[in-house]
């Protein structure tokens, strides 16, 4: 069954669900390979994150369309860093940002890149979200030098796959909804 598109609505938009900017809807460009998070699952890892979000300094890796960044801060985070390597998508995020006069900064380079920058700083919230293809391993094991004390990482998978299983890794909430297996940790000392 093909789904009926409604009139006067881009087909490539998502809604920003609570916060702030709740309501507004961001677009991103054809023709990009991305996999949105849904509604649902932000929905339920935003209240996870309710007592944590207000003012945090979040880190978007693979980022995608923005959208667990933007949902950050339309609930209250300080700042939300954007990586994403897809010009394409990159542009589409800095117009975004533009829009709603937020204060993030895009980074169009690779995570494996980015990650090795020495000026990066510290996050509180990091949202690692990469194509279920890229094993997040590697990424997992380079976080520690990025993140604040007590910091948290949302990590997405398919739910085949199933989160990792590390003895660095405290997992402290996990779910699932339909294909996607999410949960959010911390990494032990």
């Amino acid at each position: 069954m093909q789904r009926r598109r409604r009139a006067g609505r881009p087909e490539r938009t998502l809604r920003i669900i609570a916060g702030a900017w709740r309501g507004r809807r961001i677009t991103f460009p054809p023709g990009t390979s991305v996999r949105p998070t849904p509604d649902r699952v932000r929905e339920t890892v935003f209240n996870w994150l309710a007592r944590r979000i207000e003012g945090a300094r979040c880190l978007d890796l693979y980022a995608g369309t923005g959208i667990l960044g933007l949902e950050a801060l339309s609930r209250g985070a300080a700042e939300v860093w954007f990586v994403e390597s897809d010009r394409a998508l990159a542009v589409a995020l800095r117009q975004g940002l533009a829009m709603l006069d937020a204060n993030g900064r895009v980074f169009d380079e690779t995570v494996e890149r980015f990650i090795g920058r020495e000026d990066i700083g510290r996050f509180d919230i990091v949202f690692l979200d990469p194509p279920y293809a890229i094993p997040v391993e590697p990424q997992l094991a380079r976080l520690p030098a990025l993140l604040a004390e007590d910091a948290l990482i949302y990590l997405e998978r398919a739910a085949g796959e199933g989160l990792p299983d590390a003895d660095s890794i405290e997992w402290r909430k996990s779910g699932r909804a339909g294909g996607v297996r999410y949960g959010l940790a911390a990494i032990r000392p």
